[in-house]
């Protein structure tokens, strides 16, 4: 798998004008139906993010997902637009309505046969497909990699085929938010008051910090459901990687014992994630004398914990719950991995989920 992933380009734009890639002959004892599926969906998620905004949209990505779904028969709604406002979900439209392409919430619903009475397990990916900033304008260096601000749903799309493929004994569910953030005379605001599904009033203390506000409507329409699991994707913080650096994704969880057994899976894949804490004694730094809470924290200490302690108030009725706080790209150059777009966190996740739940293919 390290020399097929080694091999991969983003020909999209400039073909490729060197010699064609050597090939490895595989040994007797290696899972090759493993490693194909595993290499597609790689290279699934890592077009994904490797592609610029003007290709790469809420419809774009929507289409990406949509595509995913009828290739393993799965359930597909999707709201988009003022849809997005009657069927509840007002922080996903706010932070996506000044944007020329419509915002819009992709629900992909698979099941393997005879689903019944098998657990439910809900992924949901950060889908920002271009992040300005909103009126809280980024910097243009700042702004410069903002494409791959959808890293988080390009992961979640890019495990769920895997998954899929594998027939995990689990009924699984998808939920995109798909929008992008941009200046218009109708973007949302600092100061301003956003609704959400929750119920929960919260006041934007910064329009850069908007994956939260497309994500807590997502994470609240799957903790209605009381899945088994949910775990979301996230580019969400720029705190974690100064934390943690571009490799190390942020693992943060509702059970300690839960993130410590995913960490050390992820660890034996060689895609590792690193355990952070849910600190509850910062939680009162996101109140706001005007709304439920803050989008922000008043304090500029532990972003990344901040992120999750906001996402935290929207999973109230399901015990297990998990978040990846990744990057999603590889900055410099290594032997098999040049810069560019990086799958962050969908081996190790792929693995501790067929060990939890089980699967009916030898993937």
């Amino acid at each position: 798998l390290g020399f097929v992933y080694g091999t991969y380009r983003f020909e999209r734009y400039r073909p490729s004008k060197s010699e064609r890639a050597a090939s490895l002959e595989p040994p007797p004892n290696a899972d090759q139906n493993f490693v194909g599926i595993a290499a597609e969906s790689l290279k699934m998620a890592r077009d994904l993010i490797n592609t610029p905004a003007n290709d790469m949209g809420p419809a774009e990505l929507a289409a990406a997902a949509r595509q995913l779904a009828q290739r393993h028969q799965a359930d597909y709604p999707e709201w988009v637009g003022e849809e997005l406002l009657t069927a509840k979900f007002p922080a996903i439209h706010a932070v996506g309505r000044a944007s020329a392409s419509a915002p819009r919430l992709v629900d992909i619903h698979w099941s393997p046969p005879d689903a019944a009475a098998l657990p439910r397990l809900t992924l949901v990916g950060k889908g920002v497909c271009f992040d300005s900033g909103g009126l809280d304008i980024k910097s243009s260096t700042g702004m410069a990699l903002m494409k791959k601000d959808m890293g988080g749903a390009a992961v979640a799309l890019s495990l769920a085929n895997m998954l899929m493929h594998a027939k995990i004994h689990a009924r699984l569910r998808v939920l995109v938010p798909a929008v992008e953030n941009s200046l218009a005379g109708n973007a949302y605001r600092p100061g301003d008051v956003l609704a959400t599904r929750k119920g929960l009033t919260v006041e934007v203390g910064n329009t850069d910090a908007e994956g939260r506000l497309v994500l807590c409507d997502a994470l609240a329409l799957a903790d209605a459901e009381r899945p088994d699991l949910i775990i979301d994707f996230a580019t969400l913080t720029g705190a974690a990687r100064v934390a943690l650096g571009p490799e190390l994704p942020a693992l943060f969880g509702s059970e300690e014992t839960m993130v410590g057994e995913l960490a050390r899976i992820a660890a034996i894949e060689h895609d590792p994630l690193w355990p952070m804490p849910l600190w509850a004694g910062y939680d009162d730094e996101l109140g706001s004398k005007v709304a439920d809470l803050n989008n922000v924290a008043a304090s500029g200490f532990a972003g990344a914990i901040f992120g999750a302690l906001f996402l935290k108030r929207f999973v109230t009725e399901t015990r297990n719950w998990l978040h990846v706080d990744l990057y999603a790209w590889n900055p410099k150059e290594r032997p098999g991995r040049g810069v560019g777009a990086e799958a962050h966190a969908v081996r190790g996740v792929y693995r501790y989920l067929v060990e939890r739940y089980g699967r009916a293919d030898a993937a």
